[in-house]
């Protein structure tokens, strides 16, 4: 085994297994560690896979996805709604400025609009609204609703379950020019915002400001505040912060009457009554529009370390979390895994411009990030954690980045694993939470599954590449993806109801993190009792009587 560790101040080289002593000096650490080597962990991280504005997409082709209506033609559109018209163009002319209606009969002016980011959905609009006003955004829901115009609310379109773009002719109602920071408390950590505010923009503002936002995703360069509070996104620091269910303070919704509903003054501790800004976490925008968040951020952290390390089975995976959870305690803020396949598909796409880390593949791979405020205790705590691991052989490699570079590049290994899955023609995403010790075994069956139906291979002609897995061993929430050449309803039948099924059976949840959508609305009893179904009908049945929010999805 060996374990390469860098440190800011100098690297030095081991060629023998036996126990070294490392020391360094400016830092004051001790070190006592069985390696082979010690060398940088990597090198500059190129551009993230989303930007500022729009989600990148990897085409499968140079065609669009099919419509969702053609792939799914079981699902029709509903006669209760109505059929956009010259009136109702009118009426929108007359609250809206020229920018912020896009009207259009040809389908790729509104591509963007209609496509989901893994090409797999796709809808009919003709029309996209970009109010830059709660106010106006108000009169729109209340149009709608009494003309009964189904409305789809967008924010950026990162969703992966469907939720985000329509499935037929659906209003477009994008939040992406509600864009302001509204306002700051430093000694409370307290942010208010508009809902279309970028992920990334709000966090870096927070940052010129000592403080980071409690959540982190791959995406945050293009999803908004709003929409990860209307998905309760996880992120890959939930383990950390917990989730948003707990730092939203408070939220400004617009009802589908166009009434506007506001808990943004309410305190960290406010047990007046239901807590209702509650009902529209997670909702997917089918009880209201989320327009405004106010959310407890937290304090920057001081230092901060990343590790990759390789293990030889997910048994070590879940002996290595038990490991950091006990020995790294406070500072630990992020311990995801990775499984080979994950890894190789993702070095076809990046290896290029990112070198892999290690020199050699392994069964597994975990990250293992350390956020605190006193560096020369953080490092000690890690180094110490690091060389038991490698004694006990949990860990048979690794590295340690050496700088804020080489972090963020050790991070893209985890990061890219989601678009290099799509790259080479589609994936089929499921995102499950399960027991520790259960959460690889979906995987491994899905596997077996599509290797016994004759799907999955090297050779052209099979339609699937592999099913791999990787996610967030911290809150049990493992991601499958099955990497295709193309979509498909024989790999679509294959997977479903069976996966469902196999996490069902484990007392598992379909859906931990990415939401129903369009995808899993038909699938939510393997999670859920009928009472609490019949719950959520009618409480969509009390405050959208006319089913106008986001239709077709989730209940």
């Amino acid at each position: 085994m060996r374990l390469f560790i860098t440190t800011s101040w100098h690297t030095t080289k081991y060629c023998n297994m036996l126990r070294q002593t490392v020391r360094v000096a400016a830092a004051g650490i001790v070190r006592q560690t069985a390696m082979a080597g010690i060398r940088p962990a990597s090198r500059a991280l190129t551009a993230r896979f989303m930007h500022a504005g729009r989600p990148l997409r990897m085409a499968a082709s140079t065609n669009g996805p099919k419509l969702t209506a053609e792939t799914y033609p079981d699902v029709q559109r509903s006669s209760q709604y109505k059929t956009l018209n010259s009136d109702d163009l009118e009426y929108f002319q007359s609250i809206l400025a020229k920018n912020e209606i896009i009207h259009s009969r040809d389908p790729s002016d509104l591509e963007s609009y209609n496509e989901d980011w893994m090409r797999k959905y796709r809808g009919q609009s003709q029309l996209v609204l970009r109010p830059k006003s709660v106010e106006h955004l108000s009169l729109i829901l209340n149009y709608c609703n009494s003309q009964k115009l189904a409305i789809v609310p967008q924010g950026g379109n990162t969703d992966l379950v469907g939720a985000s773009v329509p499935v037929f002719d659906e209003i477009v109602l994008s939040l992406a020019n509600l864009n302001q920071i509204r306002s700051f408390d430093p000694v409370s950590g307290i942010l208010k915002c508009d809902a279309g505010v970028i992920l990334e923009t709000a966090d870096n503002y927070l940052r010129d400001n000592n403080h980071i936002f409690p959540l982190d995703l791959g995406a945050k360069g293009s999803c908004h505040v709003g929409g990860v509070c209307a998905t309760n996104a996880g992120g890959l620091r939930l383990l950390r912060y917990g989730s948003l269910h707990g730092s939203v303070l408070g939220l400004e919704v617009v009802l589908p009457n166009g009434e506007i509903v506001s808990s943004m003054d309410a305190l960290r501790k406010d047990n007046t009554g239901y807590d209702l800004k509650q009902l529209f976490i997670g909702a997917e925008g089918t009880l209201g529009v989320i327009t405004g968040v106010s959310i407890l951020t937290q304090p920057l952290p001081k230092a901060q370390n990343v590790s990759f390390l390789a293990v030889k089975d997910y048994q070590a995976v879940q002996d290595v979390f038990v490991k950091a959870k006990g020995e790294l305690a406070e500072i630990l803020s992020a311990f995801e895994f990775m499984d080979s396949r994950s890894i190789q598909l993702t070095k076809r796409h990046i290896e290029k411009d990112t070198p892999f880390p290690l020199e050699e593949e392994y069964p597994f791979y975990v990250l293992i990030e350390t956020s605190g405020s006193n560096k020369a205790h953080d490092d000690e705590k890690l180094e110490t954690f690091l060389e038991s691991a490698m004694e006990s052989e949990l860990v048979i490699d690794g590295t340690i980045a050496q700088d804020k570079t080489e972090l963020q590049n050790l991070w893209k290994w985890r990061e890219m694993i989601p678009e290099s899955s799509q790259c080479q023609g589609g994936v089929y995403k499921y995102d499950v939470s399960l027991p520790l010790k259960d959460l690889y075994s979906l995987v491994t069956a899905v596997n077996e599954k599509l290797e016994a139906k004759g799907l999955v291979g090297p050779e052209a002609d099979k339609p699937v590449i592999a099913a791999v897995g990787y996610g967030h061993v911290g809150d049990g929430n493992l991601h499958l993806n099955v990497a295709t050449r193309k979509y498909s309803k024989e790999i679509e039948e294959a997977l479903e109801p069976f996966v469902y099924e196999f996490v069902s059976e484990k007392k598992g949840s379909i859906s931990a993190e990415h939401g129903l959508g369009f995808q899993k609305k038909k699938y939510i009893g393997y999670t859920r009792s009928d009472a609490e179904i019949n719950m959520m009908k009618d409480l969509k049945k009390h405050y959208d009587p006319n089913g106008i929010m986001n239709p077709y999805k989730f209940i």
